[in-house]
């Protein structure tokens, strides 16, 4: 399952990020990396981007984006 399917009010836990250029470098950056937990706060209203908390903070991410980020939901 990705990270885009998740819907808001779930948590999960990042198991891979399944891209390797700029954006996984930006991600991983960003704190978005293997084992933290992620709760999906909400999507904006037309979906895009969606609300995270990771760690403690917010952050948004596009739908786009959030499809290589392979996570369990827990």
């Amino acid at each position: 399952m990705t990270l885009d399917q998740i819907k808001p009010g779930s948590h999960c836990r990042i198991k891979k990020l399944s891209i390797g250029n700029k954006l996984g470098q930006r991600l991983m950056a960003m704190g978005v990396y293997s084992g933290i937990r992620v709760k999906v706060l909400r999507n904006a209203p037309l979906e895009d981007p969606m609300e995270l908390e990771l760690d403690g903070y917010c952050m948004s991410l596009r739908h786009d984006e959030a499809r290589f980020v392979e996570v369990e939901v827990l």
